[in-house]
């Protein structure tokens, strides 16, 4: 039987950091915006389309941004808003989309396959970007393609606040005056040995063996061969599937002691956190549970800034373990939850200290990774189990 044509559309807000701050303060409107940390140890999360021109980049330290555009206005960066308005944009593309993956905090991918025998699918998709923008205001750029990296590829070509079909066929047409380096996981050093063998563009690429690419580069060269021909078989990856991280525990004995409570509260939540940078998600979501003796259960849960941070995290957790527990009360479990996860951790690092922070979690995940997970832990957690 004759597999469908598959349609891949990859959806992604346009400078969206800058976006939702202008949407807040429209005076920032075409200005050189840089979103982030402060002008002398901060690094900028996002600029404007304005900042770009003068050659700025997320990443870059602010001190040098500073000199590269000395009249660009620096926004600290209203991180709540940033989810608000991610969980919006989510919430709109989850009431149409059949099939949808949520790969960072602005950015989508939607299997549309099918669909063409019912409607066409490309309007379709204008359609829904077209809602987006009424609905939030924000500027958002996708593509149409038959995979998910020409999706990538070309809706990056279509900023911004533009849209590109790439016709089921014309994949390697597509591709080949692009620059070498707008194939995903073609890096500074690679870029430098494809330049060497005379490939600048992607076309350039066809002017070689598949066996000759693999002799420089290894299996790396028969993979950069498959993607220059269009060739990408990976799948869109349904939003739910990576629903929640949970942790329980069921005591032996009934506990009151509100030091150890707490102790195990905390114990519980790095615990998760530990996972969720393993998987290098973020978390929008974190909820406790507890059960009582007669088996009465409860949890209570809120929202939080995208994160996948302990110091973040921890005191969320206390706080509703207070609202949530009936004071005196035996507790026979205690559980922790985060959920709404999304990709892309990077995201949820480059404000204030965030760099330096993440770096010391990554610092702390490898002894954990190397020595074992109860190698490191909070104080608290460890002033209580020597006892």
């Amino acid at each position: 039987m004759e597999q469908p044509q598959r349609y891949i559309a990859h959806f992604d807000l346009d400078s969206f950091f800058v976006s939702v701050e202008v949407l807040n303060d429209p005076s920032l409107k075409d200005k050189p915006v840089l979103v982030g940390g402060s002008a002398e140890r901060g690094v900028v999360a996002a600029c404007s389309y304005a900042a770009r021109k003068f050659g700025i980049h997320s990443a870059m330290p602010m001190k040098k941004a500073m000199q590269l555009c000395p009249q660009a206005i620096i926004v600290r960066g209203t991180r709540g808003e940033y989810s608000r308005f991610s969980r919006w944009v989510t919430n709109i593309i989850a009431a149409k989309a059949p099939l949808f993956e949520k790969a960072s905090i602005d950015e989508f991918y939607l299997d549309l396959t099918g669909m063409d025998k019912y409607f066409d699918v490309f309007q379709w998709v204008i359609d829904l970007r077209q809602e987006i923008i009424d609905e939030t205001k924000l500027p958002i750029s996708f593509a149409l393609a038959t995979n998910k990296m020409i999706a990538k590829i070309a809706t990056d070509e279509a900023k911004p606040n533009g849209y590109i079909f790439v016709q089921p066929g014309r994949e390697r047409e597509f591709l080949a005056p692009l620059p070498v380096n707008k194939i995903p996981g073609v890096g500074g050093q690679t870029f430098i040995a494809l330049k060497e063998m005379g490939i600048n563009l992607i076309g350039d690429i066809n002017k070689h063996s598949v066996e000759e690419l693999e002799k420089r580069l290894g299996k790396w060269g028969v993979d950069l061969w498959s993607k220059s021909h269009g060739l990408h078989f990976n799948e869109v990856h349904p939003y739910h599937e990576a629903k929640s991280i949970s942790t329980e525990n069921t005591f032996e004995e009934n506990k009151t002691d509100m030091e150890f409570l707490l102790s195990e509260l905390v114990r519980m939540t790095e615990k998760i956190a530990f996972e969720l940078r393993q998987d290098e998600k973020l978390a929008g979501c974190i909820a406790v549970k507890i059960r009582y003796p007669d088996f009465e259960t409860t949890s209570r849960q809120t929202t939080v800034n995208y994160t996948f941070r302990d110091d973040e995290l921890i005191p969320v957790a206390i706080d509703l373990f207070h609202k949530l527990y009936k004071k005196g009360k035996p507790i026979r479990l205690l559980g922790v939850r985060l959920s709404e996860l999304t990709n892309h951790a990077v995201q949820g690092s480059l404000f204030d200290d965030g760099i330096k922070k993440t770096n010391l979690y990554k610092a702390i995940d490898d002894v954990k990774n190397k020595f074992g997970k109860g190698m490191l832990q909070k104080a608290r957690t460890v002033k209580k189990n020597d006892q």
